[in-house]
Order: C-alpha cells, then sequence, then structure tokens
C-alpha cells in the first residue's frame, strides 16, 4: 500500500480522499452496469439478506434465459487497510484490519457457468470472490450433447448417460480459470485496470472454499429411505475422532487415538432440514457431510477451506505471485490456494468421499441380526478339523473384530503386524513378538474359516469379504446398543 501510494505520488494524509474518490467511481461504474443492461440496483440494508433468492426471484419474474440479473449493494465485514500511527516508531504506518464497507454482488446467467455471481469490496484492496457452481455449469454441458436429465434444486435427480456426464464435469478441471475469471472480473468491475496499473498488478485467483460433492443416485426414494436411518446411526455412533481425521487425509497412528500433539479441533454433529437429515464432520476449517437430498439422492461432501492440511506433489516455488521461480525439484509440498491446485484439490477430495462411502458401506441391508450372527456364532468343520464360534460379546473377540473393521483398512487391508500391533500393547522381545505373531496368524485362520476375511493374492495383506463387513458392522453396532436403544428396535 505504502509503494502504491509513493508510485501515484500521494501522501499519507491524502489517502483517505483519494480512496473516497475511488469508491465513489466504483459504485457509479456499479450502478451504470445495471442501468446499460437494463437490469435493477437494489441496495440491501443488511448483508444476511440471501441475495441468491432474490436473483432467483427477479430471475423467473422476467423471464431471463441470460445476461445479468441484478447489481445488489451492502454494507459487510472485509480486510481493508486503515492508516495507523506506530507508537514505537512515532511514524503513521498501514495496517490491513478486520473493517466494514460496501461491497456489491453482480448476479449474472452466465452463457457457460449459469447461474453465478462476483462480488466486488468498493475499498481497497478490492478484493473480489467469484461464487460458480458446478451443478449449473453441468446441465449446460450435458444441454448441446442431448443428454436427457431431471433437476431439482442443485441436484440432478436422474441423467440418461452417467458415464457421459462424469466425463464433461471432469473437463471442469481443465478450463484455463485465470483467463476465464479476468474475463468475469473485466465485465462487472471496469476500474480495475486503472487500479492495478501503477504497480503492473494482476488480480491472483485462489480457491477460498471448493465444495467437491459424489452423489449415489437410486432409482426411486424407498430404499435410501430404509437405509438412511441405519447409515446416519452408523456415522454418528461408530466413526471416531480418528476415522474422521482418515477420511480428511490425515495420518493416524496404527493405536487410532488422535495425537497428543494435535492442535485442532473435531466435531461430528447432525442438523435437521427441511428436506432431512445432515450428519456432518469437521477437522479445523475443513469437513465431510452426508445428505439425503431430494429424496433419492445420497450426497457425500468434502468442503475444503484449509488447504496446507493436504499436499501436492510439486516443485518447490519462491517469489511474488506470478514471477515465482521453481527450484526444479518435486516433492510433497503444502497444497495452495491457488486456482493451479484445483486439480489436486478435487483429487483429495474425492479420495475422502470414497472413503467416507467405504466405509458407510456395510450398514447396507434389513436382514435380522441373528441371520448373520447364527453362521459365526456357532462351531463348525473345515477341512476334517474343528473350528471354534466367534463370540462377539468376549473382550477377547471384540478387541479382533474391531482391530480387522478399522477404516484405514477397508482400502488396502491388513497383515499380521497391523492387527498385532492393536492387540498387543508395549513393545514385546523378539521371543514374545513371535508368540504374539503366531497368535494372530490363528486368529486369522479362524477369520477365514467363518468366511470373513480373505488374503490378496501375491500379498501378506487381508481384507474383510463382503459377508465379513457386513457381519462384523451389525455386531460391533449391537454390541455398543444399549437397553432402551434394543428396546426401541424390538417395539
Amino acid at each position: 500500500m505504502e509503494a502504491y501510494l509513493t508510485v501515484k505520488n500521494l501522501l499519507f494524509k491524502d489517502f483517505k480522499e483519494f480512496a473516497l474518490n475511488l469508491t465513489q467511481r466504483i459504485k457509479t461504474a456499479s450502478l451504470r452496469i445495471a442501468e446499460v443492461a437494463g437490469r435493477p440496483f437494489r441496495y440491501l440494508a443488511s448483508g444476511n439478506i440471501r441475495k441468491e433468492t432474490l436473483a432467483r426471484e427477479l430471475m423467473q419474474k422476467d423471464h431471463l434465459e441470460q445476461g445479468l440479473i441484478a447489481v445488489f449493494g451492502c454494507v459487510e465485514p472485509c480486510r481493508t487497510y486503515f492508516l495507523c500511527g506506530n507508537r514505537q516508531t512515532k511514524k503513521l504506518e498501514f495496517r490491513l484490519e478486520t473493517g466494514k464497507c460496501q461491497h456489491f454482488y453482480f448476479y449474472h446467467l452466465h452463457p457457460e457457468f449459469g447461474l453465478m455471481h462476483l462480488r466486488l469490496q468498493s475499498w481497497f484492496p478490492f478484493a473480489v470472490h467469484v461464487c460458480l457452481n458446478g451443478r449449473e455449469w453441468l446441465r449446460r454441458q450435458m444441454d448441446p450433447h442431448r443428454m436427457s436429465y431431471a433437476k431439482k434444486e442443485n441436484c440432478f435427480t436422474a441423467i440418461s448417460h452417467l458415464a457421459g456426464a462424469q466425463r464433461l464435469m471432469d473437463k471442469q478441471l481443465e478450463i484455463n480459470w485465470p483467463q476465464k475469471l479476468d474475463e468475469i472480473l473485466r465485465q462487472n468491475h471496469p476500474l480495475a485496470p486503472e487500479i492495478c496499473e501503477p504497480l503492473r498488478l494482476n488480480y491472483f485467483w485462489s480457491t477460498a472454499e471448493s465444495e467437491y460433492a459424489t452423489d449415489v443416485m437410486f432409482k426411486s426414494p424407498k430404499p435410501l429411505q430404509q437405509i438412511y436411518p441405519t447409515l446416519v446411526r452408523h456415522a454418528i455412533t461408530s466413526f471416531s475422532s480418528g476415522d474422521v481425521m482418515r477420511f480428511l487425509g490425515h495420518r493416524v497412528a496404527a493405536h487410532g487415538r488422535v495425537r497428543g500433539d494435535f492442535k485442532g479441533e473435531i466435531v461430528s454433529d447432525l442438523k435437521q432440514r427441511p428436506e432431512g437429515i445432515r450428519v456432518k464432520h469437521s477437522v479445523n476449517a475443513n469437513s465431510i457431510k452426508m445428505y439425503d437430498k431430494q429424496g433419492s439422492v445420497l450426497r457425500v461432501e468434502t468442503t475444503i477451506n484449509r488447504t496446507r492440511d493436504f499436499r501436492v506433489y510439486r516443485e518447490k516455488q519462491s517469489g511474488p505471485h506470478g514471477r515465482a521461480k521453481s527450484d526444479g525439484k518435486k516433492a510433497w509440498r503444502i497444497l495452495r490456494k491457488g486456482v493451479v491446485d484445483l486439480k489436486r484439490r478435487a483429487e483429495v477430495s474425492h479420495a475422502a468421499n470414497l472413503r467416507y462411502l467405504c466405509a458407510l458401506s456395510a450398514t447396507e441391508g434389513k436382514i435380522p441380526l441373528f441371520q448373520w450372527a447364527e453362521e459365526v456364532c456357532k462351531p463348525l468343520r473345515r477341512e476334517g478339523r474343528p473350528v471354534r464360534a466367534l463370540n462377539p460379546w468376549s473382550p477377547a473377540d471384540a478387541a479382533l473384530l474391531q482391530a480387522i473393521n478399522r477404516g484405514e483398512f477397508k482400502i488396502s487391508g491388513f497383515r499380521n503386524r497391523d492387527i498385532r500391533t492393536l492387540l498387543f500393547k508395549g513393545k514385546a522381545a523378539v521371543h514374545e513378538s513371535r508368540r504374539q505373531a503366531g497368535a494372530v496368524t490363528r486368529k486369522f485362520a479362524l477369520l477365514r474359516a467363518h468366511g470373513l476375511i480373505k488374503k490378496v493374492a501375491g500379498t501378506h495383506r487381508y481384507v474383510l469379504t463382503e459377508k465379513g463387513a457386513v457381519t462384523i458392522t451389525a455386531l460391533l453396532t449391537a454390541r455398543q446398543a444399549n437397553i432402551n436403544e434394543l428396546t426401541q428396535l424390538a417395539a
């Protein structure tokens, strides 16, 4: 800011007048944009008024199909510059702090992005936020390909060619985002070139918040209605803090407990909405949520606000944005907010959604518990040898079932030493370690005889069978249920 005023040959005492003049010109330009397009400008008395609702009402009232819908103005909090005195140096200096100023919202029916808006801060540093909806974009991509679909609000309940629609959606990551966003900026902020010119700056585009959803579409509402209460119960009662951290890409030790040096906050909660129940798990500013949308869509959605919790394989860069230099050496580094890392952001979000869905998958089904438990809770013979029954209510067998059912083993499986670490605490001597390994091997043989696990060919890893995933989840859930819960289910 100080360099900017120096280039402009302005004294600190003249800053306020200079800034007020720019703010007034931005307001005049915003009103002019609305006037030229023949669309309304509305000043809103509160920033809490839902502007998208107003935009949709105007869009329907005036039967708009493309172009500017309206411009809204309101006073909202922002990060802006204040000229303050420094008691130590006895000089004036600029500080970037929280304040309030007028913001302008430009709502459009964009030919490519559909309903979207740009939010322009009318005071230094004139921050800009662009809000885009991926499904609005997808709808406009499917129309030229003559794909039929059913869309309710922000949700597709049916698509004629799902594989083709997914391929189109994947192309969103190939968009030249700086170019597209610069075009949107020029349409709504005509003073941007003049403001940036003194220091030859450009707007640097970063992703303030991203939402990446995976939708599981059901052919009718009834199947989802049958299993969703079970999914909600399982998500709230069975997923530990360690599980939530794993879903969102954090490393968790084999014992499953959160590290003692973890400084963040992990929260799981339920919220009753008009259309159903929402389950949300948060780690710091990032979250993963589950919804039942429009009766027939199960949506799992990862929201990323804090990118430093994730990693991307890239070169190290140093220097100011736009002129950063690379050292040529790639390594796993902190995920950046810049749109350059959007593809990696999508990858980690997609992986989080799949981990969550995989952890939920074992809860589906309405088969009575005794049918699942009857077979594994009685002795049997395999290859002429007797095999004892499993007792999920005994501490030893329950600990074994809980160990192999952990979230981190859902995809890559588990080894003898993984389970040994969970069942036998503390570091053991060589002789004792061999004894423990033998004990776990025998436990694996027991589980294989009952059809609960299978070995991955060519490896030392085991994974749960489909029968094992359903049976173990059902048994452990019943084991944790209290008398009141079981009585209510029986009623």
